[in-house]
């Protein structure tokens, strides 16, 4: 994990609240010191008995951070499984909640050019701790967000958006007509995936499980670009050729289930297709024809943003010329914002219970 300015200080305010404090630095002389309020967890397990609001001292500011006054941070499932421990990186603890999220800058070092009082920011790895009132850290640890974009669209387009950006571009050259089947459809990187395959001229067959409101969520599915949608039970009990309407054999399948799920989209595959695992939401081995290996020649992979983030930190401008190509799209209609459910920042409380019921929309803390 990147050391920054960001991590928690020692020195815990008993008030809770946002304000700022003077200390003196010699003879007249006086230093302003900031505080935010922080949802802090000391220890893992569930959010209701880990999360606290905290007051917090800021870092002073140094040549290169930056002081960024946060605007909204959803609440995501990742940031869940980090309370509990279960995510693959964890923070230091204690630590503050939170891996993404929309701030404004307030104030710069006298080294830092790539921002300026004003820019809209968003961090680019995990770990940030975005559910703070305000946060001191490095330039470099801050991509910047045009601010002629709706602000929960900017807030939430650091980890959906661009997983579904990226695995769209990185590992099948897709041209205009080619398609990709993908399960869990319905989710925030799924309904990504039909927009920005749509904007590709790239056509989507998108698998979602039975529901009583079936209907209501395909009419929304296609609304956004998808052009088939089709149940795992229709899947498996017809074969693909005579429900894809005219679509060439998918080259590309993206896999967020696994168990049967996953298999049903390996299966559909082309000759030579690839399979894009990135996530395993039924929590069951994936199902992996050998046929499909051995006579199919089909690819496996696997993705995951926060490493392809940090693998590519060396060359920030590959971060920010991703960002500006989602942002792009967003801002020219391409790409809605998600459906989201706003949350004052002291109630949150709620984000966190509705984030692990599922088939909830994504809770956004507004600071």
């Amino acid at each position: 994990m990147r050391r920054s300015l960001f991590k928690l200080s020692r020195e815990i305010v008993p008030s809770v609240g946002q304000g700022e404090r003077r200390t003196p630095l010699g003879p007249g002389t006086l230093r302003q010191l900031h505080s935010c309020s922080a949802l802090v967890y000391r220890q893992h397990g569930h959010h209701h008995d880990t999360v606290r609001m905290e007051e917090m001292s800021l870092a002073a500011l140094g040549q290169h951070s930056v002081r960024l006054r946060m605007l909204a941070a959803p609440v995501n499932p990742a940031d869940i499984n980090m309370l509990q421990g279960t995510y693959p990186i964890l923070p230091r603890l204690p630590a503050v909640g939170g891996n993404e999220g929309l701030g404004e800058v307030i104030e710069v070092g006298t080294a830092v050019t790539s921002l300026r009082p004003g820019d809209w920011a968003i961090p680019w790895d995990a770990g940030f701790g975005t559910w703070r009132t305000e946060a001191v850290c490095e330039a470099g640890d801050l991509l910047r967000i045009p601010r002629d974009m709706p602000l929960l669209g900017a807030a939430t387009i650091g980890v959906n958006p661009c997983t579904a950006y990226r695995m769209l571009h990185d590992f099948v050259t897709l041209t205009p007509g080619a398609t990709v089947i993908q399960n869990g459809a319905n989710s925030a990187v799924g309904q990504a995936v039909i927009q920005i395959a749509a904007a590709l001229g790239v056509k989507t067959i998108n698998v979602i499980r039975d529901r009583p409101y079936r209907r209501e969520l395909e009419e929304e599915l296609k609304s956004m670009g998808a052009d088939l949608v089709i149940t795992e039970e229709e899947l498996q009990g017809l074969s693909l050729e005579n429900v894809i309407q005219g679509l060439q054999k998918p080259v590309l399948g993206l896999n967020c289930v696994g168990g049967q799920s996953g298999g049903l989209v390996l299966s559909s595959l082309c000759e030579g297709g690839t399979l894009v695992t990135y996530g395993g939401m039924a929590k069951k081995p994936l199902h992996i024809p050998a046929k499909a290996l051995i006579f199919r020649n089909i690819t496996l992979q696997g993705f995951w943003m926060t490493q392809w983030k940090r693998n590519n930190s060396q060359d920030m401008s590959r971060l920010q010329a991703m960002v500006t190509s989602v942002c792009g799209l967003m801002k020219s209609g391409q790409l809605r914002s998600p459906q989201c459910v706003q949350v004052p920042f002291h109630k949150y409380s709620r984000a966190l219970y509705a984030t692990t019921q599922s088939h909830q929309r994504k809770h956004v803390l507004i600071m």
